[in-house]
């Protein structure tokens, strides 16, 4: 059995990844390997953060791992939030709150098109590989669903009438940005 730590806090994450990860690859978390201080994200790129948190864990843990760093970048606001996606209404990182202010930003908006994109960044072997995944949308004019985190009640998928939030997530890992990134990772770790 491989062991791979996918460093986050985001129980939220964990969860949508173990149901993707093959069983033959045992999944760490960040509280399985003693690491419970906060990892540094001060990259530009939502691509930087991914890699500076996985070589944080290898740096002081030297597990194998991965990182993921996802952003909503919504068209209309040139990219925003984007790498600040967490703390766009600022350093307590609410997603209530970043909920708020995006709908508010966008009030008057015609254009509502979104993409939410993550890039997971792997170390294995001592070699970085990334992997990335795109979701295309639209920012709802308000909130739809109760399932989900972060901004999926306001994020509907093209193609789809619901939101992530109001989605089983079997089809959300299916669409989603992440589950296309993991699918990615997984099929490189069976290559």
């Amino acid at each position: 059995m491989n062991k791979l730590v996918f460093a986050t806090n985001n129980l939220n994450k964990l969860k949508e990844v173990q149901l993707i990860i093959p069983e033959d690859i045992e999944l760490l978390s960040l509280n399985d390997i003693g690491c419970f201080e906060d990892i540094p994200e001060t990259q530009e790129t939502i691509e930087g953060n991914a890699i500076q948190k996985a070589q944080y864990i290898k740096t002081n843990y030297g597990y194998d791992c991965f990182a993921d760093d996802t952003g909503l970048e919504v068209d209309t606001l040139n990219g925003a939030p984007g790498v600040y996606s967490a703390r766009y209404a600022g350093d307590q990182r609410n997603s209530e709150d970043n909920t708020k202010k995006l709908l508010k930003e966008l009030k008057n908006k015609e254009n509502r098109s979104a993409q939410f994109k993550t890039v997971i960044a792997l170390i294995i072997n001592n070699e970085l590989q990334t992997f990335t995944g795109v979701c295309e949308g639209v920012i709802t004019k308000i909130k739809l669903g109760k399932k989900g985190f972060g901004y999926d009640p306001i994020f509907k998928p093209n193609g789809y009438k619901d939101t992530f939030a109001q989605m089983d997530l079997s089809i959300k890992n299916k669409i989603g940005h992440r589950g296309k990134a993991v699918k990615k990772l997984i099929d490189f770790l069976n290559s």
